[in-house]
């Protein structure tokens, strides 16, 4: 399936992105025992400072980044449950990878927690190589990193 490529956020679009994200992560709560990180998020900030970008109308596809001096941070990604598998996911990867590039940026960084298997596979099935394991206060995470001179996702 073909999507289109995400536009920046705008205010109108914190109440979908709060809701995208809540669905996204939410099964989560039960598994690592706390509210995701990305839950818990001042999404209002995160729109306003530039850093949310959204795919469809109404919004099914969201990432978060935050430009580094020497990458590009992947914050959060999320994809509405209801179009899991329909390569949206995808798409939102392939465009954080261009828009690093875009930037002149060598690398994107994230990360994940270590109970969310799921995004660890995906992530290593992208090209990330993990960096190391690490716990911030309450969450124990993955960090992962993808050198830009790595071929594109594909």
């Amino acid at each position: 399936m073909t999507h289109a490529l995400p536009r920046p956020a705008v205010a109108t679009d914190v109440p979908a992105v709060k809701g995208l994200i809540d669905a996204a992560f939410g099964h989560y709560v039960e598994r690592i025992g706390l509210v995701p990180a990305p839950m818990r998020a001042d999404h209002a900030s995160n729109v306003a400072a530039g850093r949310v970008f959204v795919l469809g109308d109404p919004v099914r596809g969201l990432v978060v980044v935050v430009p580094e001096d020497d990458h590009l941070y992947l914050d959060t990604i999320a994809v509405d449950p209801a179009v899991q598998g329909t390569g949206l996911g995808r798409t939102l990867m392939e465009w954080v990878e261009a828009r690093a590039r875009a930037l002149g940026l060598p690398e994107v960084r994230l990360l994940t927690n270590v109970m969310m298997w799921e995004n660890q596979r995906l992530y290593e099935r992208y090209g990330y190589e993990v960096v190391e394991r690490r716990a911030d206060g309450p969450y124990d995470r993955i960090h992962y990193r993808k050198l830009l001179n790595s071929p594109p996702i594909g």
